[in-house]
């Protein structure tokens, strides 16, 4: 499956150079000069990856860190001209992935990029926690040994879970990932899901894995 990045830069001259590299390597590759046109392009299509310079025109590139991450749960790899602790703490905090230094050699960024697409949705391998597993390749998931029965989106909100273990994961984050759309905050279709999917993991008195973070959302970690 072709990987569609996101690249975002004010700089045409590095915006060109991202995208004719990205390309070269068989990538989908979409660009953004400024963090408004970024968010826009984001939400019509969400990309599998993306490229964000932090100093951006208008909506900067932490702000748009921030507002991607609120609702999409991909890879981001900042680009950034500076290298104080502060700094890369900054965007680490914001949810960025990973980072790069300004001037920076394309093969690095290259390989950092195929690091992130690797470790997330589009890395291959079996998924464990706990006594659960999941192989997103043929499509099976079973717990302590026993097949689990799931639907094409209960098998997707359980792969989400499975690839962001402890972590708090918000309804518009789920609502992106598994089903593709924004979630609006006036149906209960997620936790109808969630719910569903948690009767099938707990079949024999086994114990909760998918854990409610009450105000925030759902987590899969231990009791």
């Amino acid at each position: 499956m072709t990987a569609h990045i996101l690249a975002v830069d004010d700089d045409r001259a590095v915006l060109h150079a991202l995208r004719r590299a990205l390309t070269v390597e068989g990538y989908e590759v979409t660009v953004a000069e400024d963090g408004e046109s970024a968010l826009a392009l984001a939400a019509a299509k969400p990309p599998d990856l993306v490229i964000l310079d932090v100093m951006l025109p208008g909506v900067d590139g932490l702000t748009v860190c921030r507002r991607l991450r609120a609702r999409w749960l991909g890879p981001i790899l900042l680009l950034t001209a500076r290298d104080t602790v502060p700094d890369r703490v900054a965007g680490l905090d914001e949810g960025a992935d990973d980072y790069v230094v300004k001037p920076f050699a394309l093969d690095e960024l290259l390989a950092r990029v195929r690091a992130l697409l690797r470790r997330h949705h589009l890395g291959p391998g079996k998924l464990g926690f706990g006594d659960l597993e999941l192989d997103p390749e043929t499509k099976e998931a079973n717990r302590a040994g026993e097949p689990l029965q799931l639907t094409p989106n209960e098998f997707k909100l359980l792969e989400t879970f499975l690839r962001h273990p402890r972590r708090v994961l918000t309804r518009s984050q789920l609502a992106q990932q598994v089903w593709g759309v924004v979630y609006e905050g006036e149906s209960n279709y997620i936790d109808v899901a969630i719910k569903e999917l948690r009767r099938k993991l707990e079949v024999g008195g086994r114990s909760r894995l998918i854990q409610t973070v009450r105000g925030f959302g759902y987590a899969l970690r231990e009791n």
